[in-house]
């Protein structure tokens, strides 16, 4: 998903929410720092998990993005 000039992982437009799996690279990283605040000016949530959090807690990573859609959207 291209997201003014970034590629996000995953996300959806409608709800403004902008989902992001992270390996080792994006420990520390000035770069995503300043990339999430850009996407959060443009009115984004950012989402950011590291990939062994989805892959063996899939269940609660589900749930937050649960939770923040039904934040974000009212629903």
């Amino acid at each position: 998903m291209t997201v003014g000039r970034y590629i996000a992982d995953f996300g959806c437009i409608e709800a403004k929410l902008i989902v992001e799996l992270d390996g080792g690279q994006h420990q520390d990283s000035d770069y995503d720092v300043r990339r999430d605040t850009e996407l959060e000016a443009l009115g984004f949530t950012v989402l950011r998990f590291w990939n062994n959090q989805v892959l063996q807690e899939t269940e609660a990573v589900l749930a937050e993005i649960l939770r923040v859609l039904e934040t974000t959207t009212g629903e």
